[in-house]
């Protein structure tokens, strides 16, 4: 496959980049480090089977980041020929040298680097080949309009496929890359009955291209969703339980990734300071990282910083283990990084064994969200307001769907009242989790 040669070529160059860069900044700082990323990748979307878009990119960027007596100075460039790299080096020394002293700067410690990166199994190209994009993005969206006669408009199907090269240096002697890839297809139409017009969508995604669902599947769940939003109801204000579907429960656990990671915990911004060691979910629950999961979406041998990531406890039996650290974090506080710079890695959120029929009559009465609008959430305080949309549900049976409704409570509370998870995973997201389910919320409606 040609592409894999050009990926080894390119991998090559962006490796030796580095080692320039690292070798330049030497003579004027104490500590360096230098990070390359390059991402190709091909977009195409149709509209009523013809051809909207097609847009091909290559963009890549070095950033390097110097540290002299405790002052730190970065900068970046798109260009890579020497010469500019130079430039770049020379100017992040310059900044270096009018930056205030801070005795937490400086690069991850040595024994906490991945010297040795495992392969995850991330890269599977293909050919950047428009035609098929083009091909499997008109078929999700006639999957879609062929479904039924109240679909009548459309925002089209898209298929997007790219590839990336991640290089990470530094002055301890590390330098490290790996490559990965990334297909996705969706679709997105809009149906319309007795005035009421609504949208939704659908897609998949994989690390190769044999691990996408079909764009029939892709297109008839488009669908699906979409039909079931039609008429739409209002609800009266009240208090009751909630669902929250998947799709949307992975959200509710990424608060609490801001909430525990190292900035907001040493600013003293987040509603779970002075949390760690303690209960913040209910016993039975256990969140997992797992950073070296092969093909994994949010997998990573190494974080931004070159610390290596490891499998680890973030929770278990509801007792917060870990905060999440940058190395700049953890010496603020005076603990080790977590190799959690750039984000988290595959979190998993074992469910209990319902699928999501069964977490409906486990919810019996109550309501059903299956979209989240608004950025109503302090980290702060943990107060929660978001305006929602999904679906009413009696005695374990949805009823009809429901629209410009608030639903609000406390996050702090919302976790560790937790009633059950389903086994209805969500796999497209870095938090992998079922539907879950709250005992009671406030729902502010007509």
């Amino acid at each position: 496959m040609k592409v894999v040669t050009q990926v080894a070529e390119q991998r090559k160059a962006l490796e030796h980049a580095v080692s320039q860069a690292l070798e330049l900044a030497r003579a004027g700082s104490d500590a360096a480090e230098v990070a390359v990323s390059k991402t190709t990748g091909i977009s195409v979307s149709t509209r009523f089977g013809e051809v909207e878009n097609v847009e091909f990119n290559s963009d890549g960027a070095l950033g390097i980041t110097v540290y002299y007596q405790n002052r730190k100075g970065s900068a970046s460039s798109t260009d890579l020929n020497p010469d500019a790299i130079a430039r770049t080096v020379q100017a992040a020394l310059d900044i270096a040298r009018y930056t205030s002293p801070d005795p937490h700067a400086g690069p991850a410690e040595k024994d906490l680097l991945a010297f040795d990166a495992p392969d995850l199994d991330l890269f599977h190209p293909t050919e950047l080949d428009a035609e098929r994009g083009i091909e499997l993005a008109a078929r999700a969206e006639q999957a879609s309009l062929a479904a039924d006669k109240r679909i009548t408009n459309t925002e089209g199907g898209s298929f997007n496929s790219h590839y990336g090269i991640k290089v990470f240096g530094n002055s301890h002697g590390m330098l490290q890359s790996y490559c990965s890839s990334r297909h996705s297809l969706s679709s997105c139409v809009i149906a319309e009955h007795d005035g009421d017009m609504e949208r939704d969508y659908a897609y998949t995604i994989g690390r190769a291209m044999g691990d996408m669902a079909s764009p029939e599947w892709v297109g008839q769940e488009c669908a699906r969703r979409t039909l079931a939003r039609l008429s739409p109801r209002k609800l009266s204000t009240m208090k009751a339980p909630v669902l929250f579907a998947s799709e949307v429960a992975t959200g509710l656990f990424g608060h609490l990734v801001g909430a525990i990671s190292g900035s907001s915990v040493y600013r003293k911004s987040t509603f779970l300071l002075d949390s760690l060691g303690k209960q913040i979910l209910p016993e039975w629950m256990t969140i997992e990282e797992h950073p070296h999961l092969l093909k994994g979406l949010a997998s990573t041998p190494f974080d931004s910083e070159g610390v290596r990531t490891q499998r680890r406890d973030i929770v278990k039996d509801g007792v917060l283990e870990t905060w999440l650290l940058t190395s700049y974090a953890a010496r603020k506080l005076g603990l080790h990084s977590t190799g959690h710079a750039g984000g988290i890695h595959n979190w998993r959120i074992a469910g209990q064994g319902d699928d999501f029929a069964g977490m409906l009559k486990q919810l019996g009465t109550g309501l059903v969200v299956t979209e989240l609008m608004g950025q109503g959430v302090s980290g702060i305080t943990g107060d929660y307001s978001r305006g929602a949309s999904g679906f009413w549900v009696e005695n374990g049976e949805i009823q009809y769907p429901v629209s410009e409704i608030t639903i609000a409570g406390n996050l702090k509370d919302m976790l560790r009242n937790i009633v059950s998870i389903g086994s209805d995973i969500e796999l497209r997201s870095n938090i992998q989790c079922g539907s879950v389910l709250l005992p009671e919320m406030k729902i502010a409606g007509q």
